[in-house]
């Protein structure tokens, strides 16, 4: 018994000093330039403007659809 807990806090003494080794700096390197931030907001703008037409014709479509609903509640 002796000789399994002196293993064992030999073993446990010369890992623990790794152990920080693996752990992460905390601090996030974003070693990306300024032509990428802006190549990605273009790209941002290119995605938002394509919602400015679906959403017209959604919105065109749900018109559509409450008159034609309407028409055939009328007659």
């Amino acid at each position: 018994m002796k000789k399994l807990t002196t293993t064992l806090s030999a073993t446990v003494a010369a890992l623990l000093p790794a152990a920080t080794a693996f752990a992460a700096s905390g601090a996030r390197e974003d070693n990306i330039g300024f032509f990428a931030w802006l190549f990605m907001g273009f790209c941002g703008i290119i995605i938002v403007g394509q919602f400015v037409p679906a959403i017209m014709l959604m919105l065109g479509m749900a018109r559509g659809l409450k008159k034609g609903t309407e028409a055939k509640t009328t007659t």
